[in-house]
C-alpha cells in the first residue's frame, strides 16, 4: 500500500475508533442522565402518560389527574388537578406540561410518576400482571384544619403574610400557609390559557408575586419575637439567674460606643425591669443591653442553636435566616431584638417557640410523614430527629413561664384559650429606610394542654400596607390568626 492509501487508512480507522468511543459513552456512560433529562421529550410523555400519585393530608388527597384534550400539538396524556389548590400551593408546590414542578411535587417526582427504583418491585409486579403503572403518593404531616385555619386567617385580612404552625415534640409541620397564593390547576397544561395564566402571576406582572412562597423563602425583621432567643442568650450564659430578678437595665439606656438613646415603645415600667416584666411589656432598652453585655459571639452561637444562618430542608428548602456575623457593638444590640440586619422566615420563628415549649429541644422541621407505592405499602418513612438543643430543660421551663406572663397579662391576651396555657411573644418589626413604611406585625406562640404536653407551636406574621399605622401590632394582626390555628390542633386531638 502506497504511503497516501496508508494515511487515509489510517485516518478512516481512527474515525471508527471514535464513533464507537462516542456510542458507548453515550449508550453506557450517559444513559441515565439522558433517559431522565428534562430536555428530553421522551421524559416529559412518560411523565404525563398516566395519572400521577397523589399528595395526601389527613388520609384526603389535595391533589388528581384529569385527561388532557390532545389537540394540536399536545401529546401529553394527563394534567395535574388540585383541591384548594390556593391554599395547598406553598406545600405540594406545582405540576405543569408547560412549566416543569416545584417542591414536593418536584422533589418527589419519581415516587408520584411511579418511576423512582423504591417501586421497582411495585412495577415489576404489576407488568407480569398486566397492569398499568401507577404513581405512588407522598403522605404529610399537615393538619387540614390547622391549615385552613392558618390560610383562612390571612386572607381574611386580605394582607401579605405567612402562618408556620409545628408540633414541637416531633418538628411536625402542621400548618404552611402563604398568602398571596396562587392555584396550581391554572397552568397544569399546556394550552394557551395556560400559559396566559403563568404570565399573569410572575412577579413582573403581579407585584404581590402570589407565587412567593413566604411561609418558607422569604425573611422579615423579626422584631421583638427574637427577644425570645435574646432572653434564652441571657440564661443558657448566667447572665441572670431567673425570670425574676431585676436587671441591669438604666432609662434612659443609650447604645454602646454612641450617643443614641435606644427608645421603647410608649411609657413602659422598662428601668431595672426583670426579664419577666421586659418580655410583658416588650422593653427595647432591657433586650437590647442585654445584647450588648452578652456580646456578639455569645449572641450569634445561640441565635445559631435555634436554627440561624442556615438553610433548612422541610424536604423543600427554606431560605437561611440572618443573625449578622459581623457587627459593632451598637448593631449586636439592635440586632438582639430583632433590628438591624437580623431576618427571619416564619418557619424560623416558629421553631424558637417549638424550642421552647418542647422543653429546650429543637426538632427538625418536616413535612412529609412517608411514601407510599400505589397499593399503599409504605416505601419510606420519616422519623423525627433531633435538630439542636438551643437552651436547658429548666431554662425553657423559665422562658415558658415569661411567655405564659405575655399571653395573660401582656402584650398577647387575645391568643388566650379557654382551659389551656398559651405562650407567646408578639412582635411590631420596623419596615423601610427610617422606619418609613408600615410595620411587620409578629406573633409566636404554643399551647399547653392539660396533660402538660404541647401540641402545636406558631409563627404568624402579617404584611399590611393598607392598615392605619397605629392599628399595626403583632398582638392585635397576628395573635388572633395564631390563635384559631392551634385551636384547629387541639380539637383535632380530642
Amino acid at each position: 500500500m502506497n504511503k497516501p492509501l496508508r494515511r487515509i487508512a489510517i485516518f478512516c480507522g481512527l474515525l471508527v475508533l471514535t464513533l464507537l468511543l462516542r456510542d458507548n459513552w453515550l449508550q453506557y456512560v450517559k444513559s441515565d442522565s439522558l433517559a431522565t433529562d428534562d430536555n428530553n421529550r421522551r421524559v416529559t410523555i412518560a411523565r404525563y402518560s398516566t395519572p400521577r400519585g397523589d399528595i395526601v393530608v389527613d388520609g384526603d388527597p389535595v391533589t388528581g389527574s384529569a385527561k388532557t384534550s390532545k389537540s394540536g400539538l399536545n401529546d401529553l396524556e394527563f394534567k395535574r388537578t388540585y383541591k384548594d389548590g390556593a391554599m395547598w400551593a406553598p406545600v405540594t408546590g406545582y405540576a405543569s406540561q408547560a412549566f416543569g414542578a416545584n417542591q414536593l411535587e418536584n422533589l418527589e417526582d419519581g415516587i408520584l410518576t411511579g418511576n423512582d427504583d423504591r417501586l421497582f418491585f411495585r412495577n415489576t409486579l404489576d407488568m407480569v400482571t398486566g397492569k398499568q403503572k401507577q404513581g405512588g403518593n407522598v403522605v404529610t404531616t399537615l393538619n387540614a384544619d390547622a391549615q385552613k385555619a392558618a390560610y383562612n386567617g390571612l386572607k381574611a385580612r386580605g394582607a401579605k403574610g405567612a402562618v408556620v404552625a409545628l408540633e414541637p415534640s416531633t418538628g411536625k409541620i402542621l400548618a404552611l400557609a402563604s398568602y398571596p397564593s396562587y392555584d396550581p390547576s391554572v397552568f397544569a397544561g399546556n394550552s394557551n390559557d395556560d400559559a396566559e395564566a403563568w404570565k399573569k402571576l410572575q412577579k413582573k406582572y403581579n407585584p404581590d408575586d402570589p407565587m412567593l412562597n413566604r411561609a418558607l423563602r422569604e425573611t422579615y425583621p423579626p422584631g421583638s419575637t427574637f427577644k425570645v432567643v435574646t432572653a434564652a442568650a441571657a440564661l443558657e450564659n448566667n447572665l441572670y439567674p431567673d425570670a425574676d430578678t431585676a436587671t441591669d437595665s438604666p432609662l434612659p439606656w443609650t447604645l454602646p460606643d454612641t450617643r443614641v438613646e435606644l427608645k421603647n415603645e410608649g411609657n413602659i415600667p422598662c428601668k431595672n425591669a426583670t426579664m419577666r416584666e421586659a418580655l410583658r411589656v416588650s422593653c427595647n432598652t432591657v433586650f437590647g443591653k442585654i445584647g450588648a453585655d452578652l456580646g456578639k459571639d455569645k449572641m450569634l452561637a445561640e441565635a445559631e442553636k435555634f436554627g440561624f444562618n442556615a438553610e433548612q430542608f422541610t424536604p423543600v428548602r427554606a431560605s437561611a435566616s440572618v443573625y449578622p456575623k459581623e457587627m459593632n457593638r451598637p448593631s449586636n444590640a439592635l440586632s438582639s431584638i430583632g433590628q438591624f440586619e437580623t431576618a427571619a422566615t416564619p418557619l424560623q420563628m416558629a421553631m424558637v417557640a417549638s424550642a421552647v415549649a418542647n422543653d429546650g429541644k429543637l426538632m427538625k422541621p418536616y413535612m412529609v410523614d412517608k411514601l407510599q407505592s400505589s397499593n399503599l405499602d409504605t416505601v419510606a418513612q420519616t422519623e423525627p430527629q433531633e435538630l439542636s438543643q438551643p437552651l436547658s430543660s429548666k431554662n425553657a421551663q423559665i422562658l415558658q413561664s415569661m411567655m405564659e406572663t405575655v399571653v395573660k397579662e401582656g402584650t398577647g391576651t387575645r391568643a388566650q384559650i379557654d382551659g389551656v396555657t398559651v405562650g407567646g411573644k408578639t412582635g411590631t418589626a420596623q419596615h423601610g429606610v427610617d422606619n418609613s413604611e408600615n410595620p411587620y406585625a409578629w406573633f409566636i406562640s404554643y399551647a399547653k394542654v392539660a396533660d402538660g404536653s404541647s401540641p402545636v407551636a406558631v409563627a404568624v406574621v402579617i404584611e399590611d400596607e393598607n392598615a392605619n399605622r397605629g392599628d399595626i401590632s403583632g398582638g392585635g394582626l397576628a395573635a388572633p390568626i395564631a390563635k384559631k390555628v392551634m385551636q384547629a390542633v387541639i380539637n383535632a386531638k380530642k
